[in-house]
């Protein structure tokens, strides 16, 4: 196995050991090639490079001004990189194995009020030209919200895994895992009347020769499916509509409320673990962190003992 080899290995065995989603090999690709790049200015190669070296690019990054999470992310792709190459044996010691990261800013997730909420979902009823842009643009919404699905997996959902007027759907996660979540009842009728317009599409695609989409919300990208680019774009121009500010709202925004709503109201933390397809509950611990934030807003704002006097 040549140098110019380890990196692409090393991601073949990251998608067929581990099941790594694209976008992760993508963003572990990008990392590892900046790496390189920087050794190769220098006159050095990942597999002649030493602890001292490793060091040095992560100072570099920091002199650049890039953020915690990008430093730590980086050091990560990096340390599994060297385990790799010695455990197939391509080098015989890791320079990487001692190196601690920065570590990540905990940052509180931003989130929503369930009034801010229904606006944006008022707002899907009403957005679009025709009328099936409108339902589409409803059962998008009403889908993410009522399951805290990652913007990918609603954009790639196959029409198969929503078909009968389901109580529960599934989802394909990261890696390939499978999860179960059930549907409100409002996500329930906007994904029947979606199926029932998705269902006259797919006749007059059939009627003109053309091979039907296997995914829910298909359009005419190369993808074959809704991007996350357009519906990201989407969900900002409803925030405009509902009068929310389209700062705070992003496919990911939907997902922090629909984790805090059900926290509010009692939800056990593992249930929701199970429902956002988190690996480790300490992922799913941020959310009790927002919810005490939010209660302490509320006793600072409502309290007379809180008021200046």
């Amino acid at each position: 196995m040549t140098e110019k080899t380890w990196i692409p290995a090393f991601l073949e065995a990251l998608a067929a050991e581990r099941g790594a989603a694209r976008n992760t090999l993508l963003s572990y690709a990008r990392d590892l090639k900046d790496y390189a790049d920087w050794l190769s200015v220098r006159g050095l190669e990942p597999s002649a490079a030493l602890r001292k070296d490793v060091e040095a690019y992560l100072v570099s990054c920091e002199a650049q001004g890039l953020a915690k999470s990008t430093r730590a992310r980086r050091l990560s792709a990096i340390k599994q990189f060297y385990r790799f190459a010695f455990d197939e044996g391509y080098r015989s010691d890791n320079p990487a194995v001692q190196i601690t990261g920065p570590g990540r800013e905990k940052r509180l997730p931003k989130t929503l009020s369930v009034e801010e909420v229904d606006r944006l979902l008022d707002a899907a009823e009403r957005h679009g030209r025709r009328k099936e842009d409108r339902i589409r643009n409803t059962c998008l919404m009403q889908l993410l919200y009522a399951t805290g699905m990652r913007v990918t997996e609603l954009v790639t959902l196959p029409t198969a895994a929503a078909k009968g007027d389901p109580r529960m759907l599934l989802i394909r996660g990261k890696g390939g895992k499978e999860r179960m979540v059930p549907l409100s009842q409002p996500a329930r009728a906007a994904l029947k009347a979606w199926l029932s317009v998705r269902g006259r599409m797919t006749e007059l695609a059939r009627d003109a020769g053309e091979p039907p989409s296997p995914y829910l919300f298909a359009s005419r990208s190369k993808e074959g499916h809704l991007t996350r680019h357009a519906f990201y774009n989407l969900i900002k121009d409803l925030a405009v509509e509902a009068g929310v500010s389209p700062s705070r709202v992003t496919p990911h925004t939907l997902r922090h409320a629909f984790a805090t709503h059900l926290l509010e109201r009692g939800a056990d933390l593992r249930a929701i673990q199970t429902f956002l397809g988190h690996a480790d509950v300490a992922t799913t611990e941020i959310y009790t962190h927002v919810l005490e934030e939010r209660l302490r807003e509320l006793v600072l704002e409502h309290h007379p003992l809180a008021r200046d006097p």
